[in-house]
């Protein structure tokens, strides 16, 4: 006799499971699809777990062919509830078992050929049969654990190949988790048939689903059922490269001012009542809060941005009514179209906060257009970015050498130790294009360390006395000079590499000289260690002969900018500024050497060192080896 003590409370619970989760707002991408299918067919197999259970009790007094046509339904959807299972777990793994047609298709055929077993049993009898005494399993029977089990298996290996397409931690072990439930489920159902617990794993495996992944509150703005950021996310990741897609940004214009003076409750009133505007007037797109008074409309047909801008911008002159206060607000808008192109999720969430961004700073009723350009640029940028990332923790920084001559002998004396990123083809990208975001995503700090380390590294392993090296400049930039530990980092490596201080002179620029009070208890921090300084760039920033007097630099480096005027164009002030410093005690180098006029002019004014491409381009420390050793 069957038990359905754990059966049909398990029907009960997922049938409010189901009442709640489809109540909810979801977007429509394939994991919520799969989840609605999964949950579905699981409420399927339950009931017909259920009835053809009490069929196959009551046997006597039922037709045959109804208990047959019963248990039919319930193996046949107990089948294709294992095939959902693996589907889903494809669908998070974004393996192609989900996505290619062909491989799809090939995962069916199991369930399908089971199934086409079961539906021919009441002629061969092979799965189960009905007779006088009741129902009882056919020769094949044992295949139904043997399909759940492949395709379990199935899914842990998908798990073992794709585990890296998991984005978090908590997930992976759910994904895990889920599976491992499914093949306890289906092992105590092959140890207690009677007892219908396998309906009970399932749902088990399900809330674990909900929990971890589809759960509607993690794409739900709190306040209200508006899509949230990760929402728009996860959709633009289902659509991306797939679909043309266009995007209306709308910011609130002065935001966080405007949440200071009217209060977060009044504020985040209104972003309800503006989400609500949005949702209720334009209903063939999809609407995304995005944070911070910032709005995204999303549409993947052709609209009207331009009227529809307008009316938004229409409705913004009249107050925003909350329970407490009227909200007098503004926006600011941007349209990004994509879809022309194939680019990164990444890459047009970068494009998407540029555009958010551009919308801020826009002046008056005027939308902005993101044009292709515009996008290929960010794009460029968001992928050094990347390239920035990797190379800095994956030791992939090179740092190359450029000389520094000597201008009365014009033997070498000293080179300035620069770094140096390689793209994925092997083209070098230009300081100018990596150090910026260095500095403003904060990863300068670790560029920085790694330059210096392997300058020391270099001074270390390099018989530089035979080349006539006497030292290398090596970079600080402003943000790394604000670091209240710079001097005992710095010296830590020294101490590592067994090298003195003096083989290595820390350049600074004049954008370090704006806060002088810093500047000073900085430079004699790491003066009081045994380092030297140079000055870069000196006359294209905020230093003056003044401000000059009062800092222990060695060096002083004219911008090239000055020295090229000169060049091009002699006059007594470079000549005046050389003769000044030098007088001062400061050795001066000149940069950015073309030819062997412009080293020539240079010397003649008493320049001491020249550096720039007449002498070398900046190159790798191997090939500065072999040239300067010779």
């Amino acid at each position: 006799m069957w038990n359905f003590n754990y059966v049909i409370p398990t029907l009960l619970v997922l049938v409010v499971f189901m009442g709640y989760y489809y109540g909810l707002p979801r977007i429509p991408i394939s994991i919520n699809r799969y989840f609605v299918k999964l949950v579905a067919i699981e409420f399927v197999v339950m009931a017909t777990d259920i009835v053809s259970t009490w069929a196959c009790i009551n046997y006597e007094i039922l037709p045959i062919w109804l208990i047959y046509l019963l248990n039919e339904a319930y193996f046949v959807t107990f089948f294709f509830r294992a095939f959902m299972f693996f589907l889903f777990t494809a669908t998070i793994l974004k393996s192609s078992a989900s996505t290619d047609p062909l491989k799809c298709m090939i995962s069916h055929i199991p369930a399908i050929i089971l199934s086409l077993v079961v539906i021919s049993t009441p002629w061969t009898y092979w799965f189960f049969y009905i007779d006088g005494t009741g129902y009882h399993s056919g020769k094949l029977y044992n295949l139904l654990y043997t399909l759940f089990v492949a395709y379990m298996t199935g899914a842990f290996i998908l798990i073992l190949k794709h585990r890296v397409k998991v984005r978090r931690r908590r997930e992976f072990v759910s994904v895990i988790w889920y599976n491992a439930i499914l093949l306890i489920g289906i092992f105590v159902r092959y140890a207690f048939p009677k007892y219908l617990l396998m309906d009970t794993f399932c749902l088990l495996a399900l809330i674990v689903i909900y929990l971890s992944f589809v759960n509607p509150d993690f794409f739900l703005e709190p306040r209200t059922w508006i899509f949230n950021s990760r929402a728009l996310r996860e959709y633009i990741g289902e659509i991306n490269n797939k679909k043309k897609f266009t995007v209306l940004e709308l910011v609130i214009d002065n935001y966080f001012d405007l949440r200071d003076l009217y209060g977060a409750r009044q504020m985040n009133q209104g972003i309800d009542l503006i989400g609500s505007y949005l949702e209720e007037t334009f209903k063939n797109v999809m609407i995304f809060y995005d944070r911070d008074g910032r709005f995204s409309i999303l549409s993947e047909n052709d609209f009207d941005y331009v009227s529809i801008y307008s009316s938004i911008k229409e409705i913004f002159k009249h107050r925003w009514n909350t329970d407490d206060a009227e909200l007098y607000l503004d926006v600011r808008g941007a349209i990004i179209h994509f879809g022309d192109r194939r680019i990164s999720l990444e890459n047009v969430i970068s494009i998407l906060s540029s555009g958010y961004d551009s919308a801020a700073k826009s002046d008056g009723d005027e939308l902005i257009v993101m044009s292709s350009d515009e996008q290929i640029k960010i794009t460029e940028t968001s992928e050094i970015k990347k390239i920035l990332k990797y190379s800095i923790e994956h030791d992939q920084v090179k740092v190359f050498l450029q000389p520094i001559i000597n201008s009365k002998s014009g033997k070498l004396e000293g080179a300035e130790a620069l770094a140096r990123l390689v793209d994925i083809n092997g083209n070098i990208i230009r300081p100018d294009l990596f150090i910026p975001i260095a500095e403003k995503n904060g990863m300068i700090n670790q560029l920085g360390n790694i330059v210096f380390e392997k300058t020391c590294k270099f001074i270390r392993d390099t018989n530089v006395d035979a080349m006539g090296l006497s030292w290398i400049n090596v970079n600080l930039s402003p943000i790394q000079f604000m670091r209240s530990d710079i001097a005992d980092r710095l010296v830590s490596y020294i101490k590592e590499y067994h090298i003195k201080p003096e083989s290595i002179h820390l350049e600074i620029t004049e954008e370090a000289m704006v806060d002088e009070a810093l500047l000073m208890k900085q430079m004699e921090s790491l003066m009081a260690k045994g380092f030297s300084f140079a000055l870069d760039d000196y006359g294209k920033g905020y230093s003056n002969i003044a401000r000059l007097k009062k800092c222990p630099f060695i060096n002083i480096k004219l911008d090239m900018s000055i020295v090229w005027d000169y060049c091009s164009k002699p006059d007594v002030l470079i000549p005046n500024v050389v003769e000044t410093l030098q007088k001062l005690g400061f050795s001066i180098t000149a940069e950015g050497i073309e030819n062997e006029q412009m080293a020539k002019s240079m010397t003649d004014i008493g320049v001491t060192f020249l550096q720039g491409y007449h002498f070398s381009r900046p190159i790798p420390m191997e090939e500065f080896v072999k040239i300067y050793s010779k």
